[in-house]
């Protein structure tokens, strides 16, 4: 009988926990009991993200999951509470640096796009929300894409209203070596985004708002071609809200933003399988 495939869930995980040992340490403190690696924390809490459930669903689902527990080396299944406790500890920057990490998986050309869009805090009906007389702000995500593979390379997440020019200098910033173009629409037309896009040697391919003839003539002459790329972050938007919908599980807005970076982090290794 020939042995069973390996499943596209199988599959993810492998590549998972390939990454996390390059980005975590074996236990988080001196003082683990070490029943349970950090590695295998980090995997466990992907999985949750990836299959949009509860910590209890998916132990249950883990039960019967015999090829997953015996790749993640697990013994016997930690309590809901115990992955909880886990992702508190885990910091922003270890979910950064998988982000960081699982892009390498895809073969990035530099050509890059930016946008934005926006992402609902709780699931709760908004019937009850306006019978409650309850004020629940959207969270806004900004994401770095590349364009040929559709790689998030980064990603932004406030809870404010800021104008797109103020969040993009961060982004632009944190990942210089990874953009050689960056595509983006007239949200974007700022002379300091400009400015410091060609000072770490960034080619900005921005629309500029038309005030005057000279810049309805600067747009004329856009590659048209290279600029309708752009339209891949606004598909990797798309895609992650019909993957993981459009709101965050987590309560708290610290754990919010680390499950948008999960996700991320998720549809990399995804697009990489």
């Amino acid at each position: 009988m020939k042995p069973l495939p390996k499943s596209q869930i199988l599959r993810f995980t492998e590549k998972a926990i390939h990454l996390a040992r390059r980005a975590v340490s074996r236990y988080s403190s001196k003082f683990s009991k070490h029943r349970y690696t950090l590695l295998q924390h980090v995997v466990l809490l992907c999985l949750k993200v990836r299959k949009s459930t509860t910590y209890r669903d998916l132990l249950d689902e883990l039960i019967e999951m015999p090829r997953i527990r015996r790749t993640l080396a697990l013994a016997e299944l930690p309590t809901s509470s115990t992955l909880c406790k886990a992702f508190n500890r885990l910091d922003m920057v270890v979910w950064r640096v998988l982000l960081t990490l699982s892009a390498t998986l895809l073969p990035t050309n530099g050509i890059v796009g930016i946008d934005a869009s926006g992402c609902d805090r709780s699931h709760a009906s908004k019937h009850y929300t306006k019978r409650a007389e309850l004020t629940i702000q959207q969270l806004k995500v900004t994401l770095l894409v590349d364009a040929k593979v559709n790689a998030i390379l980064d990603l932004h997440v406030t809870t404010t209203r800021k104008h797109d020019s103020q969040i993009s200098p961060s982004l632009i910033k944190r990942n210089p070596e990874s953009v050689g173009i960056l595509l983006g629409h007239k949200g974007y037309d700022d002379q300091n985004i400009r400015r410091l896009c060609r000072q770490h040697e960034v080619r900005p391919l921005i629309k500029h708002r038309e005030f005057t003839s000279l810049h309805r003539a600067w747009n004329a002459r856009l590659d048209t071609d290279l600029y309708g790329q752009r339209s891949q972050s606004e598909t990797v938007n798309s895609t992650l809200n019909r993957k993981f919908g459009a709101f965050v599980r987590s309560r708290r807005w610290r754990k919010q933003f680390w499950e948008l970076t999960i996700a991320c982090l998720i549809h990399n290794i995804d697009r990489s399988l």
